[in-house]
């Protein structure tokens, strides 16, 4: 598979950060992760760094055992909105769930970010794993793992008919005529499925990118699936560059299998980074940290991802414990990956929950060794770029001044933007309106509503 693209790069703003006990550093912001200045500070330092898009991940459901970030944080597409009227260039990237969302509300909120920012939204579709979103949403229950995709196929069909509701040049807005609107180039959705049944038409047109950029997380066999078919982008972890290799592979074949180019899926690893002067110093930067974090707080956070399983019951000292299923109707993937490596590497319940809270990546080290792991892992098809999750709040300050440069002089790195909207940096195509298609080519579309 020929590379054509230049490594493209992603970034998840995360206020103070994904641990339980960081934000006692002495350097980090207390009140980040409700801080518009502290966002839009990041986010310029990213502009101007060519980042192609910010990431704001979300939840929908805390108790007294969520990390402070999770307590107390802005919900993303308000977020983003403000970020949009400090930048002119970088993508904005929301999640939201189809689980517990109105795709109507989704559609309309998504499509309003697109044209405030010029272009630059995308949707991070998530099915949500937690039981108190279900509860926080007037449901008794979280459902399956397989229904939540079967929600979610049904809500972006929605989401992506009701973007098409007004064709490109439906406003006319003619002043002689008195012709604000064609009355031919709008179009009511109908649409009439299981968990859905959404009229139509949005009462927004569509934007200069046509639809936001959707991008998606799950890396299980039925999201890897789900994603394939239906995303633009796939947000994953890997751990090592042979597992990276491989999701990579499967899901550009997968692409193939649902009739799409492989370069119409793009994936984007995430990546933990420390970035140092030297091995030394990168040590020094996570131990310092490290210490704010008391492992009973690493296990409570560890047991998030089993649905809050009481791993306070085990000696942290003693090797992980069998769980058999336990974490498959909650993080599947995550909780499989956690359970596998603990396995293979004969971890500890102490090891598991601090390499969980605050995660050790291959890519940390000096500026070279940074951007010669990229160059490596983008050349030999793991990665069509990576979003950066930060160690500290001035990680995206010591990337955009010093590993950035290294990968510009390489060549493997774009000088400048090539267009203001995130598709034109993602060198992802706009999307055809359905009914600005012929006939035949909107008959499968059409079938989605049967």
């Amino acid at each position: 598979m020929s590379k054509k693209r230049k490594l493209m790069l992603g970034a998840n703003i995360k206020g103070l950060g994904n641990t339980t006990d960081g934000w006692r550093h002495p350097d980090v912001e207390p009140d980040a992760s409700i801080n518009i200045e502290f966002y839009k500070r990041q986010a310029r330092i990213l502009e101007k760094g060519l980042f192609s898009f910010v990431f704001i991940a979300d939840g929908l459901a805390i108790s007294e055992k969520s990390i402070p970030h999770f307590l107390n944080r802005f919900e993303p597409i308000t977020l983003l909105s403000a970020i949009a009227a400090s930048t002119n260039h970088i993508g904005l990237v929301g999640t939201v769930s189809t689980s517990f969302s109105e795709p109507f509300t989704i559609a309309r909120q998504l499509i309003s970010l697109d044209h405030i920012s010029g272009g630059r939204a995308g949707w991070n579709l998530v099915t949500s794993p937690q039981e108190g979103a279900a509860r926080n949403h007037s449901r008794g229950y979280l459902p399956l793992h397989s229904e939540r995709y079967e929600i979610a196929k049904e809500h972006l069909d929605v989401v992506k008919g009701l973007w098409d509701s007004w064709e490109d040049d439906a406003f006319t807005y003619q002043k002689e005529t008195g012709q604000f609107f064609d009355p031919k180039k709008m179009h009511t959705l109908g649409f009439k499925g299981k968990h859905f049944q959404v009229q139509g038409p949005l009462n927004i047109a569509r934007s200069k990118q046509g639809h936001p950029v959707v991008f998606q997380a799950g890396s299980s066999e039925r999201g890897r699936g789900f994603g394939a078919e239906n995303a633009d982008a796939i947000y994953t972890n890997a751990h090592t560059l042979e597992e990276a290799q491989a999701f990579y592979q499967d899901m550009k074949n997968r692409a193939r299998d649902h009739g799409r180019t492989p370069e119409e899926l793009l994936i984007f690893p995430s990546i933990d980074l420390i970035i140092g002067d030297s091995e030394e110093d990168v040590e020094r930067r996570y131990g310092e940290l490290a210490a704010f974090i008391p492992v009973d707080h690493a296990i409570t956070y560890l047991a998030r991802f089993f649905d809050d399983y009481d791993f306070h019951q085990f000696d942290v000292d003693a090797p992980f414990p069998e769980l058999g299923d336990i974490g498959a109707n909650a993080f599947q993937s995550t909780t499989n990956k956690i359970k596998q490596a603990a396995a293979a590497r004969k971890l500890t319940l102490r090891q598991v929950a601090l390499e969980t809270v605050l995660p050790r990546s291959p890519f940390s080290g000096t500026p070279e060794h940074v951007a010669n792991e990229m160059q490596k892992w983008h050349e030999q098809e793991a990665a069509d770029g990576f979003v950066l999750r930060p160690f500290m709040s001035d990680t995206f300050h010591q990337f955009v001044e010093k590993v950035v440069p290294i990968l510009q002089e390489r060549g493997l790195y774009d000088t400048s933007y090539k267009s203001d909207t995130l598709r034109g940096n993602l060198n992802l195509s706009v999307p055809a309106n359905r009914y600005s298609q012929t006939k035949e080519e909107y008959v499968y579309d059409s079938q989605i509503n049967q």
